[in-house]
């Protein structure tokens, strides 16, 4: 099953589906892991209905945070902005759907710092969100 998995996350990777810009946007965030390099900004269109019309990210880095990156946004359309403010790791991780060691999973929850950062409308990336 890890095969399976491993396999989604390369294609993620090279083909990603989510990768791009809006405009406009309503919410926008970004930041980098400073131990990595990695970088992703995400942009969210929110409906009158206070729920996720348009979602896209956009960065670089290793295969782990760009795959969950486009995994995320992909997830997030048609939730609403409390649902997103209460997503956790384990969401990430059940996307992802392998083990990650405490370097990838710092990768993998990148996305979901940047996205809770720009929701809660922080200037930075507060780490206890995401648990």
């Amino acid at each position: 099953m890890d095969d399976l998995y491993r396999e989604l996350i390369i294609d993620r990777y090279k083909n990603p589906q989510y990768r791009g810009h809006l405009d406009p946007f309503d919410i926008a965030f970004e930041d980098d892991n400073p131990l990595c390099g990695d970088h992703i900004r995400v942009e969210l269109q929110v409906g009158q209905d206070g729920k996720i019309s348009q979602a896209r990210f956009d960065g670089h880095g290793c295969a782990i945070s760009q795959a969950s990156a486009d995994l995320l946004v992909e997830s997030i359309i048609g939730k609403t902005i409390e649902e997103i403010r209460n997503l956790g790791k384990s969401y990430i991780l059940d996307l992802l759907g392998i083990e990650l060691g405490p370097v990838r999973l710092k990768c993998a929850l990148l996305s979901l710092k940047v996205l809770k950062a720009g929701v809660f409308g922080l200037g930075y990336i507060d780490e206890e969100l995401i648990d």
